[in-house]
């Protein structure tokens, strides 16, 4: 399936892979449910390349033969990062996550961050995808002058 992004975005310099416990379940949550694309996959091996949006990254299902397991791989995976995903609306995946009765690791909510001499406004929230990914899905707000 080719990717069916309307609009061109440069490749990434950073594409996270995610070791999967099972690509089929991780194929439909990212796919189905949040509306990522597939850019290419090679079912043989067991792994998809998914983007949104110009936001891209490889699932591959763990086996044993993997080279660069540096450890015991245990849920929730990926345990002290969260992956931020910034969309022009994150409205269409709340939805999406909503109708399949998926759970929010922490409701909608507006942020704003300092950066430098300006707030940086956002509307975000976090869900866990089957393995135990935290996505952090982000829609920008604007900026505004940082108070005295």
């Amino acid at each position: 399936m080719k990717d069916n992004n309307s609009q061109s975005f440069p490749s990434p310099a950073l594409v996270p892979e995610l070791s999967v416990s099972d690509i089929d379940i991780s194929k439909h949550f990212w796919v189905e449910i949040l509306g990522f694309n597939i850019k290419f996959e090679r079912p043989e091996d067991k792994f998809v390349y998914v983007t949104l949006e110009g936001a891209d990254l490889m699932l591959d299902q763990i086996h044993e033969d993997l080279s660069w397991t540096t450890g015991v791989l245990e849920k929730p995976l990926g345990r002290g990062i969260n992956l931020e995903i910034t969309l022009s609306n994150i409205e269409p995946v709340l939805q999406r996550l909503n109708r399949a009765e998926y759970k929010l690791w922490r409701e909608p909510k507006e942020e704003w961050y300092r950066s430098g001499d300006v707030k940086v406004g956002v509307r975000e929230f976090l869900v866990q995808d089957p393995d135990g990914y935290l996505i952090r899905f982000v829609e920008e707000l604007g900026e505004v002058p940082v108070a005295d």
